[in-house]
């Protein structure tokens, strides 16, 4: 009898956080994977290789609608996890990661959460966010630790 492989939903936002992510791709192949990120022109690429759900791009600069926006997501990505199942959740941030990693917990589900590459002295919003409730944290620079005391040094996925 073969054993069922996990479902792990990957998501993350555009831009560096999604070449974080896809820095894990050598993972898909042993798991039942989906991503999740921001629909923008380059993303909509990613459909063509790999099961992907998309949510509405919302910058943080544009307070009003990003308060639209986010809320959308949130509905969004409710729906997309009941639809996925997954067993475990796996980010690499940002804002756009922060509900999907809460309704995981909700469900009582595995969260991965690797912080940013980028962050070297200070943590994330979606970090300190996350770091509560995280099953997995990981930082990609030693110095991390001082905020993150129970993270993992997992060193830098690039």
């Amino acid at each position: 009898m073969s054993r069922k492989r996990k479902k792990v939903l990957f998501i993350s936002s555009v831009g560096g956080h999604l070449t974080q992510l896809m820095q894990l791709s050598p993972l898909f192949d042993k798991y039942n994977y989906h991503l999740v990120t921001e629909e923008t022109a380059i993303t909509k690429k990613l459909r063509d290789e790999h099961p992907t759900s998309y949510l509405v791009y919302g910058a943080r600069n544009y307070p009003l609608s990003y308060i639209f926006k986010f809320s959308f997501n949130c509905v969004k990505s409710l729906l997309i996890f009941l639809q996925q199942r997954p067993d475990v959740v796996v980010t690499t941030g940002v804002h756009t990661s922060v509900p999907m990693c809460y309704i995981a917990k909700l469900f009582r589900k595995k969260v991965v959460f690797i912080e940013s590459f980028a962050k070297t002295s200070s943590p994330t919003m979606s970090g300190k966010l996350v770091y509560p409730i995280a099953d997995l944290f990981i930082v990609q620079w030693e110095g991390m630790l001082k905020h993150y005391p129970k993270a993992v040094h997992g060193g830098a996925i690039y």
